[in-house]
């Protein structure tokens, strides 16, 4: 598609608000293409761009096609874009793009419809006091091609049935497409053709993994699900060698040597990529200079290379529970960029000049080469900053230096109405052959808020200056909740006899006082964990519109380019401009947007696959614990039921509804509770209950709770 119109000067963009716009405004109706190009003077040259731009919107959701070949806008035809997103039981919750409530589609409505996929559907009824019923009447976007699953042999065909329970349609697989597999093998399998509200989609084997007993398969099965690239191809690998020795060779220019400063690494004792290190000096006159250096990635994968386009199909390293897939080669990854000790390395560095009060007075951006003096574990660290440890004078007095800077950094931070909405974390002991071990919380020290801290500072500082500049980079942008969610947020609060401040848009503050005067209170948890699901999720975006959870007006990723392709970007357009002092680059809006929405869907899907390998182990860790009574609490409530997460294991489970056999149990939304029609008796969000491990099943990746008694209001 041409991406600006010749005659008018159209950008892509210009050119969709002016279709909407007209579409808006038509009294006849959906148009036909011939009569919006007339209203909107293209140049009949032009007309060829004007329908493929008209088909690209189609694609996109934001017109649709009627008989007739004519557009209209989907609001206005009772239509609506938005994700479908599937109960166990095969109906789907729709939530539209363009804001609203959720829209229920039954399963015999969703048509071809799965999990994930981005749809547009007819409204067809509106019952009172409950969602609105709607029907798919086209699927947009696919969000999978391949599922994988457990294959099944009958006498003339065999099928697969999904591992991930929210796609409950078997996959049909003809005779000679099975690619090896035995019956019960756990596979991947690529859909052909997805089928519609009667028939099955069928496919065809790509991957046999092996049975989900074996060890490892299970985690494979994950990482497959979600589409991660778990092997580098042959030629990104050559082509990552010849890069680390070309880079090697030539520093590049404006390169300063800094390895006269005391630089050291903090990460997880068990890291093998370093890609921060930080350094503290002495300027005098009450002003110390830190050092923020990040390994300097950009200098090692050259733009459009083949390493560049791998790191960008992948987005983001993975952290799945046993195992890490890299976003970068492992010469690359964990030897050539990364900040080992003893060793000169190149780096980005940002140096901030900053007062006993831990303001920042001065900046500057530096290409470097630095040395590591010591990698240090977050737990050696914190022993030094505890007095029970020594690293030697210079190191020990950096710590501390860092450490007193770090804590006046967070106070202003909170100040300005950063929000710390921290919930605690857990993780999986293995053994050798993948089997849980035990389930430990994890330790949040002050070593790991003093490396967050710099890091953001690092991030708000190159955000600053990219704004200023108009550098074309990514930033982190974390937008206000959206009205809907906000109201729902203050009827909850109301009921509870809090409220937030009358404004059309939440600020940080409003959240930061709400949080503060609840804490140490019952309702603490209920209330800090409805609060976090009010927010939207953090994404990246050519637009610098703020990070509402930290209360920051230009944030960005800087400090990780080894694992996240967005700081690699950001890293290119910092040597550039800051360093260098060439002009920006001009880039086309819909380039950057497409790799910012490309990040943003990468590192939603590894997140999810991270948080589905630590899920599975944690179901096969209860196998052992089945029959017997643990405490938790509830953290999810739905029609079918609640969710319990154990105090001990942090594990979930769920209490079926129907096992609440003293009362008819309803959902009732607006206070996060399931509600007996008889004795009004109610589970809600937060309520502290004992429960029973009544059923593991490590396929379905769940496990089944039976109520034994609500602790914080007497038995059951």
């Amino acid at each position: 598609m041409s991406p600006r119109s010749k005659g008018k000067g159209l950008a892509t963009r210009e050119l969709e608000a002016k279709v909407l716009e007209a579409l808006s405004a038509s009294s006849r109706g959906p148009l036909k293409p011939k009569d919006l190009a007339r209203q909107l003077d293209i140049p009949t040259e032009e007309y060829r761009w004007f329908r493929r731009s008209l088909a690209g919107m189609e694609r996109a959701g934001k017109v649709y096609r009627v008989k007739g070949n004519r557009y209209g806008l989907p609001g206005k035809m009772d239509l609506r874009v938005g994700t479908a997103s599937l109960t166990r039981n095969g109906d789907a919750f729709v939530r539209p793009e363009g804001g609203g409530g959720d829209v229920f589609v039954p399963a015999v409505n969703l048509a071809s419809a799965m999990d994930g996929d981005r749809v547009v559907l007819r409204i067809e009824s509106r019952p009172a006091g409950r969602s609105p019923v709607g029907r798919v009447i086209k699927v947009l976007e696919r969000a999978r091609h391949t599922v994988v699953g457990t294959l099944h042999r009958s006498r003339r065909f065999s099928y697969v049935l999904p591992l991930d329970r929210r796609l409950s349609r078997q996959i049909l697989v003809s005779r000679g497409d099975e690619g090896g597999a035995d019956d019960g093998d756990v596979v991947v399998v690529r859909i052909e053709t997805f089928g519609d509200g009667s028939n099955s989609p069928i496919g065809a084997v790509e991957h046999v993994l092996g049975r989900l007993s074996d060890p490892g398969v299970d985690v494979l099965a994950v990482a497959h699900g979600y589409g991660l690239i778990l092997d580098f191809p042959p030629e990104v690998s050559s082509a990552a060698e010849r890069s680390a020795k070309a880079a090697a060779a030539d520093p590049g220019a404006d390169r300063v040597d800094r390895t006269d400063l005391v630089v050291f690494t903090i990460d997880p004792a068990d890291a093998k990529d370093h890609d921060d290190a930080l350094s503290v000096r002495d300027l005098g006159g009450g002003l110390q200079e830190v050092g923020i250096h990040i390994a300097d990635v950009s200098h090692f994968v050259p733009e459009g290379g083949p390493v560049d386009l791998e790191a960008m199909a992948r987005g983001t390293s993975v952290y799945l529970v046993d195992r890490v897939i890299p976003m970068l080669p492992e010469m690359l990854s964990g030897d050539a960029c990364s900040l080992r000790p003893d060793v000169d390395r190149q780096a980005v560095s940002v140096f901030l000049e900053m007062d006993i009060h831990g303001r920042v007075h001065s900046e500057r951006f530096e290409r470097t080469r630095v040395r590591s003096r010591r990698r240090l574990s977050y737990e050696e660290a914190q022993q030094v900053l505890d007095g029970k440890g020594s690293l030697g004078p210079e190191l020990d007095d950096a710590l501390r230096r860092l450490d007193d800077l770090a804590r006046k950094v967070r106070a202003q931070r909170v100040e300005r109405g950063s929000l710390d909405l921290d919930l605690p974390e857990s993780r999986v002991l293995l053994d050798d052959d993948g089997t849980p071990l035990d389930i430990q919380k994890v330790e949040r020290l002050e070593t790991h808020r003093l490396i967050e801290d710099f890091m953001i500072l690092a991030n708000e500082a190159v955000a600053r200056a990219a704004a200023a500049r108009g550098l074309p980079v990514l930033y982190r942008v974390h937008e206000p909740p959206v009205r809907e969610k906000a109201e729902e947020l203050a009827e909850f609060l109301q009921s509870l006899g809090y409220r937030l401040p009358r404004r059309k848009t939440l600020t940080p503050r409003d959240i930061q006082q709400l949080l503060t005067s609840v804490q140490g209170r019952p309702e603490e948890e209920l209330v800090s964990t409805v609060v976090l699901r009010s927010l939207q999720r953090a994404c990246y975006d050519p637009a610098n519109l703020g990070h509402f959870g930290l209360a920051s007006t230009a944030y960005l990723h800087f400090t990780s380019p080894i694992r996240r392709y967005p700081d690699l970007v950001v890293h290119r357009e910092v040597v550039r401009t800051l360093v260098l002092g060439r002009p920006p680059r001009e880039r086309e809006p819909d380039e950057i947007q497409a790799i910012a929405d490309r990040a943003s869907a990468r590192e939603q899907a590894a997140d999810e696959a991270e948080r589905d390998s630590v899920d599975l182990k944690k179901v096969e860790f209860m196998e052992r614990h089945l029959g017997e009574e643990l405490e938790g609490r509830i953290s999810g409530v739905l029609a079918f039921g609640f969710f319990v997460t154990l105090d001990a294991y942090f594990v979930d489970g769920l209490v079926h509804v129907n096992s609440l056999r003293d009362d008819f149990y309803r959902l009732d939304q607006g206070s996060y509770a399931l509600v007996g029609d008889r004795g009004r008796r109610r589970f809600r969000l937060g309520d502290r209950v004992r429960v029973q491990v009544a059923r593991v099943d490590k396929e379905a990746r769940h496990v089944d709770f039976l109520l034994v008694r609500r602790l914080d209001r007497g038995k059951v």
